[in-house]
C-alpha cells in the first residue's frame, strides 16, 4: 500500500511518464535506492505500483509503502533497458532487488592436445582456439575435484612436474606406488602418456562406451597372451571408470548442453537453483540465496538471468526455466542472450515431459537448500547471541573482522584481515596490509598500523563498520589495536584469540587481560576456531605471495640493466620467470624500457 502522504504526488508523476522502454529507480527515506526495475512501457508499469490492486504481492506492497520518490531513464529498446537495469542493480544493491553476491567468472577445465604431454589446467577464459574446454563449473572446488578424480582413475600425475622437462630427474616417486603412470620415468613414452590422457578426455566428453570398449579389448588381448599384470590394470581401470560414471546423473542425450533454472520463493529466504547439463550429464549445480524481502516475480527472474550470464564466457544454446516468467520477459531474455552470444539462444518453459521434471527437481533442490539455510542461520544467530553474552557486547556481532600478522624475520611483514558476516566468511571484504611504517619484526607496531589503516576507511562512502574486532594474539596485541582505534576516533569492541602451547584456540581475552573461557561453549568455540584458522591461513598465504613476487623481482635485478621498475614491468607482461626465459629478444623488447641490449642480457643470464 502506498504511503498516504506521498500517494498523490507519486501517481501524478507516474501519469506523466512516456510510453517508452526504460528503467525506473525507486527511492525511499533519505533518497536511498530501494528498487530498480525496467519496463517496455514506463508509464504503464510504474503507475501500477501506486494504484490499489489485488494483484500485487506482499513484498511488492511492502516495497511500495516505502517509496518516497522515483527517477527514470528512457532507453531506445527493452534490451538496452535490461542491460542498464543490471548495471544499476550492481551499483546501488537495492534492498528489494534479487542480486548475486559477486561478479565472479566461472572456471573451465582446459586441455591442449597439441602438447607432447598435455595436462589439465584451470582457466576462467576461453582464449586458446587450439584448446578443448570443459565447463563452466560453479567453482574451483568442483573443478579440482574432477581433475583429482581424472588423475586417480586414469593414472595421470598429480605432481607439479612438467614433461618432458623433468623426465628422468626423479629416481623415486611416491605417486607411482599409488597408481600413477609415472611419465617422469624415462621408460614411459609420450605415446603411453597420451593414450591414458586421451581416455580421460574421452570421459570428460561423455564417450564412456568408447573407453570401456577399448579397455575391454586390451584386457582380453593381454589375458589371452598371459600378460596378466597388464590385464589387471585394464580391469581396474574399467571398474574405476564405471564407479566414477555412477556419480554423474545422465539426464539427456549425450549431445545436450543446457542450463536449467528454477526458483523457490520462501517467506524468510528465497533461492534460485541452476543445473548445468553438459554432454547429457548433470555435471554441476549452483544455489543463489536471496533474503525474503527481495521480490521474485517475472521481471526479477528476467533480471537474474541477465546478471547470471553477463560475465560468462560460455552460454548454452538452450536454457530451461521453471517458474514465473512472462512471455514478454522470456522474449526479452532470449533477445539479450542472443545478442550477447551472436547466435540464437532459446529459453523454454516446459509444461510436461523430462524438461519439466528437471525444472521441478531444481525447484525442490532450491526449497530444500532454503530449509537447510534457515536452520543453519538460526543456529548461527544463537551462537552469535551467546558470544555477545559471554563477551558482554551491547549488540550481536553480525560482522566480525579478524587480524593476524605474518612475516619471515624482518622481511615481508604482512597483516591480513578476514571478515565474517553472520558466521560466514565474506571473502570479497578480505584485505591485506603490507607494512609501510614497520621495517623490523614487531607484532604490536604491525597491528597498530593495520588497524589504523583499516579505521581510516571506516568513513568511506558505503563502508560498513564491524561489530567486533578479533585479534590473533593476547592482551598486548589487543591493547595495540585499541590504541590505533582511539587515535582514529573509534571505539569498537576488540578481543584477542588466545592459543595454548600446542597452538590451538583456547580463550578470548580483553585489553585488561581478563580471559573469557570458550572451551565448554561448543558452538562459540567452533566459530572462533574457524575465524582464527581462516585469518591465519589467509595472512600466511598472502605473505608468501609477496615473498615469491619479491624473489622473482630480485632474480631479474641481477641482470645487467634491469632494475626494480623494469623487473616489475617484465613480470607484469609475462606473468613469471618461466615465460620470460622462453621469450625471444623481439618479445622482450616489446616491454616498456627493455632495449635490445637489455634483452640480450636477459637471454644470456638465463641461458
Amino acid at each position: 500500500m502506498v504511503n498516504a502522504a506521498y500517494a498523490a504526488s507519486l501517481r501524478e508523476k507516474a501519469s506523466l511518464l512516456p510510453l517508452s522502454p526504460g528503467v525506473y529507480i525507486m527511492r525511499g527515506d533519505g533518497g536511498k535506492v530501494i528498487y530498480v526495475g525496467k519496463s517496455k512501457k514506463l508509464k504503464n508499469r510504474v503507475s501500477q505500483y501506486f494504484h490499489e490492486t489485488d494483484f500485487k504481492s506482499v513484498k511488492t506492497d511492502m516495497m511500495t509503502s516505502l517509496v518516497r520518490d522515483f527517477e527514470y531513464i528512457v532507453c531506445d529498446t527493452e534490451t538496452e533497458a535490461l542491460t542498464l537495469e543490471n548495471s544499476l542493480i550492481k551499483l546501488y544493491k537495492p534492498r528489494y532487488n534479487i542480486k548475486l553476491k559477486d561478479d565472479k567468472s566461472y572456471p573451465y577445465i582446459s586441455v591442449n592436445m597439441h602438447d607432447e604431454y598435455p595436462r589439465f589446467t584451470v582457466t576462467r577464459k576461453r582464449e586458446d582456439p587450439r584448446a578443448l574446454y570443459f565447463g563452466p563449473y560453479s567453482g574451483t572446488t568442483v573443478v579440482y575435484g574432477i581433475i583429482n578424480a581424472m588423475q586417480k582413475t586414469f593414472g595421470l600425475p598429480a605432481c607439479n612436474r612438467r614433461f618432458p622437462r623433468d623426465k628422468g630427474k626423479v629416481t623415486h616417486c611416491i605417486y607411482r606406488q599409488i597408481g600413477c603412470l609415472a611419465p617422469c620415468d624415462e621408460n614411459v613414452t609420450s605415446e603411453q602418456y597420451r593414450e591414458s590422457f586421451s581416455e580421460a578426455v574421452d570421459f570428460l566428453s561423455g564417450n564412456y562406451k568408447k573407453i570401456t570398449d577399448e579397455l575391454t579389448e586390451k584386457m582380453l588381448y593381454a589375458s589371452e597372451n598371459e600378460m596378466f599384470e597388464a590385464a589387471a590394470v585394464c580391469r581396474d581401470r574399467i571398474r574405476a571408470i564405471e564407479k566414477l560414471r555412477e556419480k554423474q546423473k545422465v539426464v539427456a542425450s549425450p549431445e545436450v548442453e543446457r542450463d536449467v533454472i528454477s526458483a523457490y520463493a520462501g517467506d524468510a529466504v528465497s533461492a534460485v537453483c541452476v543445473f548445468y547439463i553438459r554432454g547429457g550429464k548433470l555435471t554441476d549445480s549452483e544455489i543463489f540465496y536471496f533474503s525474503g524481502g527481495e521480490i521474485l516475480d517475472s521481471s526479477a527472474l528476467c533480471s537474474f538471468i541477465c546478471e547470471l550470464y553477463v560475465r560468462r564466457e560460455y552460454i548454452p544454446k538452450e536454457i530451461t526455466v521453471g517458474g514465473e516468467l512472462s512471455e514478454s520477459d522470456k522474449e526479452l531474455c532470449e533477445s539479450w542472450l542472443s545478442e550477447k552470444t551472436n547466435r540464437k539462444v532459446n529459453l523454454t518453459i516446459p509444461l510436461r515431459g523430462e524438461k519439466k521434471k528437471l525444472c521441478d527437481m531444481a525447484k525442490e533442490n532450491a526449497e530444500q537448500k532454503c530449509k537447510e539455510y534457515l536452520l543453519s542461520s538460526q543456529k548461527t544467530d544463537k551462537t552469535l547471541a551467546r558470544l555477545a553474552s559471554l563477551a558482554g557486547l551491547e549488540t550481536v556481532p553480525e560482522r566480525i573482522e579478524a587480524f593476524d600478522i605474518s612475516n619471515i624475520g624482518d622481511e615481508h611483514i604482512t597483516a591480513g584481515m578476514v571478515v565474517f558476516e553472520n558466521g560466514k566468511p565474506k571473502k570479497s571484504d578480505y584485505r591485506i596490509f603490507r607494512m609501510k611504517t614497520v621495517s623490523t619484526r614487531d607484532d604490536y607496531a604491525s597491528m597498530r598500523e593495520a588497524v589504523s589503516r583499516r579505521c581510516a576507511h571506516l568513513s568511506d562512502d558505503g563502508a560498513v563498520a564491524p561489530d567486533l574486532f578479533l585479534i590473533d594474539g593476547g592482551a598486548a596485541h589487543v591493547s595495540a589495536a585499541k590504541q590505533a582505534m582511539r587515535e582514529a576516533g573509534y571505539d569498537i569492541p576488540t578481543l584477542g584469540m588466545v592459543k595454548d602451547d600446542k597452538h590451538r584456540t583456547r580463550a578470548l581475552v580483553g585489553e585488561d587481560g581478563d580471559e573469557i573461557q570458550i572451551l565448554s561453549e561448543q558452538q562459540v568455540y567452533s566459530l572462533i576456531y574457524k575465524i582464527q584458522e581462516e585469518v591465519h591461513r589467509f595472512t600466511i598465504s598472502k605473505m608468501m605471495v609477496g615473498k615469491r613476487k619479491a624473489e622473482k623481482t630480485s632474480v631479474l635485478e641481477n641482470v645487467s640493466g634491469v632494475g626494480t621498475a623494469k623487473a616489475k614491468a617484465l613480470l607484469a607482461v609475462f606473468g613469471g620467470l618461466s615465460a620470460i626465459k622462453q621469450a625471444d629478444i623481439s618479445e622482450l623488447c616489446r616491454v616498456k624500457g627493455i632495449t635490445e641490449s637489455i634483452a640480450k642480457n636477459i637471454k644470456e643470464y638465463f641461458r
